[in-house]
């Protein structure tokens, strides 16, 4: 493996269990605002319905398609909806609560801990997110990650999102690195990886579910225990 100074980090889907985290906040949620009542029977097919329409939510916004406002105000509408629920009775507050709540929640993907502690030893690593500043900011500092990263780089206050350049630029000048001396580690192909290849950094895609790895990604991982034997 190639000699590296610096590895940057995605944070959701990679680093900080996105969908565990949602499934437990929306299980919450679904007691909370007695979901059964309204006509949704099944707090698993409500979680199916969301997860699928936030994943296509965020691809549009790290493309620039939609606002963080858009993405917010549709996805659960949009779910609601579709699970059959009459627009008058969805829930308003729904998401401001789950903006809420979610953050705080703190799974990790296995061996999180164990792979940054274990990589600080020999690198300097950095976390460049396209989550919102105050969602990142409370999921770093509530799993006491944030020891372990010099930058941490978030788009909402860079004004650009990943696969843009500009956002690899900006983040590979704040560590006072360079991209030939440094990889991205993530799990969105668009966002992490063809960003930062295009920038011309180095990438590791992050998939644990196993899904096709396209054939311009160069190397995968399916959990974070093999960066300890690959760099």
């Amino acid at each position: 493996m190639k000699s590296y100074k610096h590895i940057f980090f995605d944070l959701d889907h990679t680093i900080w269990d996105f969908d565990k985290n949602a499934e437990e906040t929306l299980n919450e949620l679904y007691c909370t605002y007695n979901l059964g009542d309204i006509g949704i029977v099944s707090c698993a097919d409500f979680i199916e319905s969301y997860t699928r329409n936030n994943h296509q939510l965020w691809a549009d916004y790290h493309l620039g398609k939609i606002s963080k406002e858009t993405l917010r105000g549709t996805r659960f509408r949009k779910t609601f909806l579709e699970m059959g629920v009459l627009p008058d009775l969805v829930p308003d507050a729904f998401e401001d609560d789950y903006v809420r709540l979610g953050p705080y929640k703190t799974n990790l993907f296995p061996h999180a801990h164990e792979t940054l502690s274990y990589l600080q030893g020999k690198y300097t690593l950095h976390l460049i997110s396209n989550g919102f500043k105050e969602s990142v900011e409370t999921k770093v500092s509530n799993t006491g990650i944030d020891r372990y990263f010099d930058q941490i780089i978030i788009s909402e206050i860079v004004g650009v999102n990943k696969p843009d350049p500009a956002i690899f630029e900006y983040a590979v000048n704040a560590a006072n690195a360079k991209a030939d001396e440094s990889v991205m580690i993530g799990d969105s192909i668009e966002a992490d990886i063809r960003g930062a290849l295009g920038y011309g950094m180095d990438a590791i895609y992050f998939n644990p579910i196993g899904l096709e790895k396209p054939a311009d990604v160069p190397k995968q991982i399916a959990h974070l225990k093999e960066l300890t034997l690959i760099l």
